[in-house]
């Protein structure tokens, strides 16, 4: 009997609970109904008072419905007049929703779901039909964003500007992997920002000058250092477009691919050495534990060692600035970083049939990356002396003329 009661109680509550929750949803669906109704009716009135071109009256009102993010409204009247020339701006003509489930499938495409996948969830949960093509359509209102966004005047000055790329699979007449290109900036203050990214093709030194010159075109044409990995011939690129940078190669990328070719009974103490090399407290330092380096390995790895000597200059380019930010500039790892958290967005999709597409996911992401950081200081800028620095740094390649008033 016990337990009967138990079950009998957890149900009663159960009703009781969806019982409110439809009272809740009916009390504030009237409470709109009613406010919207009376917006209306003011528009109505000054319409009328402002009419003078032809005779006109008011003609009673016509219902309708409208689906809002809390429930739907039922009987909704909307006023008109005799010559049909009055139009709410409370919603558009012949629509039945308020644009949150516009927002909420563009939403969900961000997150990943395709637009297959996008129009089965809406028309299971709201019982309202989009097609594939309709949720494509919606999702289409971006692109006139992405042009404004990626024609947008930068700052002048960024100290750090990080390029990296990332592979997407983009169908055309087939299936094959292209590139995005990301440009990602950190400006005097340490704020950082992914500054435009460019769809297609394979990368290449020649794809990243086009974005170099893009990015310059658009007023960044300042910059003090350059943190890429070694593709060949982005140094030229990049050195063409800002010759007064500097240039450091990633560090993280370089012990990456020399680390497979060592043999695994080594791995353990060649990266220990390898790290007191850009571990040293100064860049004089660092060039004497890689003379005790190459001594102790140069003959049984000769190519690998040459390799690093040969790039040692642009890989120890940090000792240059200020220490505080050394973590934030050796390694191409911010933008490594949110290429891994995009990687994570566009794994459900198996493929991108466009580059509108690509575009779309990789915009709304960059939107949201570039809202978290936006008032982030990036690690080590903040840090006392280290602004002034670079703004030295900046007067010293960069020099204001002064123009002298007579």
């Amino acid at each position: 009997m016990c337990v009967n009661h138990k079950k009998g109680t957890l149900l009663m509550t159960t009703i009781h609970q969806d019982m409110l929750a439809d009272l809740f949803e009916k009390l504030v669906t009237q409470f709109i109904k009613e406010n919207l109704e009376s917006i209306m009716k003011a528009e109505i009135k000054s319409f009328m008072e402002n009419e003078q071109e032809k005779p006109n009256s008011r003609n009673g009102y016509y219902q309708r419905s409208l689906q809002t993010k809390f429930g739907t409204i039922e009987d909704l009247r909307v006023p008109r007049d005799r010559n049909s020339e009055f139009q709410t701006h409370v919603f558009e003509p012949y629509q039945r929703r308020d644009g949150w489930l516009e927002e909420a499938v563009i939403q969900m495409y961000k997150a990943g779901m395709g637009t297959r996948d996008v129009a089965r969830f809406i028309e299971s949960m709201f019982g309202s039909h989009y097609s594939p093509t309709t949720v494509s359509n919606i999702t289409a209102t971006v692109l006139e964003d992405i042009q404004q966004w990626q024609s947008r005047p930068l700052q002048k000055r960024y100290a750090v500007l990080y390029l990296g790329g990332l592979y997407v699979k983009l169908r055309r007449s087939r299936v094959s992997g292209e590139v995005v290109y990301f440009a990602m900036g950190i400006d005097e203050d340490g704020h950082r920002q992914i500054l435009g990214f460019y769809v297609g093709g394979q990368e290449s030194a020649n794809g990243w000058r086009d974005v170099l010159k893009d990015l310059y075109k658009r007023g960044a044409q300042e910059v003090l250092l350059g943190v890429f990995d070694g593709l060949p011939g982005l140094d030229d690129a990049f050195r063409e477009v800002y010759p007064k940078a500097d240039v450091q190669h990633c560090i993280v990328h370089k012990v990456r691919s020399t680390f497979p070719k060592i043999r695994v009974q080594d791995k353990t103490e060649f990266l220990d050495d390898l790290k007191t090399v850009y571990h040293a407290l100064d860049h004089e330092l660092a060039l004497a534990a890689f003379d005790t380096f190459k001594d102790k390995w140069g003959k049984k790895y000769p190519k690998e060692i040459q390799s690093w000597e040969e790039q040692l200059d642009t890989l120890l380019t940090f000792y240059k600035y200020p220490p505080q930010i050394k973590n934030a500039i050796y390694t191409s790892n911010p933008i490594e970083r949110m290429n891994k958290e995009f990687r994570k967005r566009l794994k459900p999709m198996n493929s991108l049939t466009n580059i509108d597409a690509v575009e779309k996911i990789i915009y709304l992401d960059i939107m949201d990356y570039n809202e978290r950081y936006a008032n982030r200081v990036t690690t080590g800028f903040g840090q006392p002396g280290v602004k002034e620095k670079l703004v030295q740094m900046f007067e010293e390649r960069y020099p204001t003329t002064a123009t002298s008033v007579e």
